[in-house]
């Protein structure tokens, strides 16, 4: 036995001693087997039986389930909440509150009434998002109310969340301030009256709508040219609080693709931006959307006088009407339609409230009548910055926004000024990067028409 041991030791020492001194021919070796074994395999797996001729056997198992009392016993252990969800409204009690959400709890709706954070729950504007969580006997355990942050300047990226919740000695009621996310959505839809009853058909929000009529304000008049039977697709941004998509005003964030079909002919947008570049939206080609001049200085509105010869109202005689004027209700923002600085900001005779800013290229524009003035003298204001509202200041017989364009000196009509404009146009640099986002988003707007089209399908 001692022999055998002797002669063991003498071999794994001569082993390691080789191993250390060829190590390249052991793993020469080593190769060359697996090599071979592979070949052997390679040769044999075709010799092996097809399975469909192996037998078969069906084997029979009874399987006990856990007593049926014991799984009752344990869900009736289990504690029973329940949650609930709504929106404050206009004419709202915290006892219409409570009796919607089908709360009964005296406690809390006395804490809600008394509280001085529970209050704001009911103060302030409506449409606050509500969600409350009730035991088995139906008394609050928690109220959550979410609603615009409280600091307007954070009114963009954050929301404010009033919670209430109980404890064993009463309810206490806190007010926190929390990031808003955004998830990427889709949307598609067809123009049958207007673009805003087309998208609340579609259930896309209010400011993407605006987001698409701005898009393409140098490809389409929306307030001319749009078609029944013409189409949109879209990719944006909505905005959550806690998973939730928001409810009040400016729902979502920024459209980031989108594509408009309009009699017959497709106009597309991508937003992109590279690096600190600032970003804009560019169609499929990689020209810019973007021009040096905006088609309108009011989102949304409807031209009451246009460029032309006219029987003044108030001086009751026929004189040039060198702009065009918007009729829009009092306190409509008006936007600044090209980068620029302020020349003028005040009073004006018949104009009343008057901005005057100067553009590149000896350019000016002149936005009168207005019932607030928000920039002033020297300000350098960008192109869709707000910089007033409309009014009827001045030599007006109901509220809206007299606009001029002069171009060196000279009256020219402002209808005409977007198109005239200059784009702006994308690097060499970054057309590579540009390429390869738009062929994302070109994928997610037919995805987009693809899902609309299977939605008509199963309706029809």
């Amino acid at each position: 036995m001692k022999n055998l041991d002797r002669a063991v030791a003498t071999t794994g020492s001569r082993t390691r001693q080789f191993i250390h001194n060829h190590p390249r021919s052991l793993a020469s070796a080593v190769v060359v087997a697996l090599m071979g074994f592979g070949v052997t395999a390679f040769g044999i797996a075709p010799m092996a039986p097809d399975a469909s001729d192996l037998p078969r056997r069906l084997v029979t198992e009874i399987v006990t389930p856990d007593d049926t009392s014991v799984q009752l016993e344990a869900l009736a252990n289990h504690p029973l909440q329940l949650y609930r969800s709504d929106v404050t409204r206009s004419a709202d009690t915290v006892d219409s509150v409570m009796r919607r959400l089908n709360v009964a709890d005296a406690a809390a709706a006395s804490f809600l009434r008394t509280d001085k954070t529970a209050r704001k729950l009911l103060e302030g504007r409506v449409g606050k998002m509500l969600q409350v969580r009730t035991g088995e006997t139906g008394l609050l355990e928690e109220l959550v109310a979410r609603y615009p942050a409280e600091n307007p300047d954070q009114a963009g990226t954050h929301f404010s969340r009033l919670r209430v919740t109980r404890f064993k000695d009463g309810f206490i009621a806190m007010v926190e301030t929390a990031p808003l996310s955004s998830q990427v959505r889709l949307g598609s839809g067809t123009i049958r009256s207007s673009l805003f009853a087309a998208t609340d058909e579609s259930r896309i929000p209010d400011p993407v709508a605006t987001q698409l009529a701005e898009m393409f304000s140098t490809d389409i008049d929306f307030h001319r040219e749009l078609r029944k039977g013409d189409t949109f697709s879209v990719v944006y941004e909505a905005l959550t609080a806690d998973g939730e998509p928001v409810s009040w005003n400016q729902s979502s964030g920024r459209v980031l693709a989108a594509e408009f079909v309009n009699n017959g002919k497709a106009h597309a947008a991508v937003w992109f931006q590279d690096g600190t570049q600032k970003g804009g939206y560019y169609g499929f080609d990689g020209q810019s959307k973007r021009r040096s001049f905006l088609s309108s200085p009011m989102e949304f509105s409807r031209v009451t006088s246009g460029f032309s010869m006219r029987f003044h109202p108030i001086l009751q005689k026929w004189r040039a009407h060198l702009g065009v004027d918007y009729g829009a209700p009092t306190g409509t923002a008006v936007r600044n339609v090209g980068d620029g600085t302020v020349t003028f900001a005040g009073w004006q005779n018949g104009y009343g409230n008057v901005i005057q800013i100067q553009h590149a290229n000896d350019r000016t524009t002149l936005y009168g009548h207005l019932s607030r003035i928000g920039v002033r003298v020297g300000q350098h204001v960008e192109q869709g910055a707000v910089i007033g509202n409309v009014g009827a200041t001045g030599w007006a017989t109901g509220p809206h926004l007299h606009f001029e364009l002069k171009v060196k000196g000279q009256h020219q009509d402002p209808l005409l000024i977007a198109k005239a404009s200059e784009a702006v146009t994308l690097s060499a640099a970054s057309q590579a990067k540009f390429t390869t986002v738009a062929k994302e988003f070109r994928q997610q707007l037919q995805a987009a028409v693809a899902a609309e089209s299977h939605t008509v399908a199963l309706l029809d």
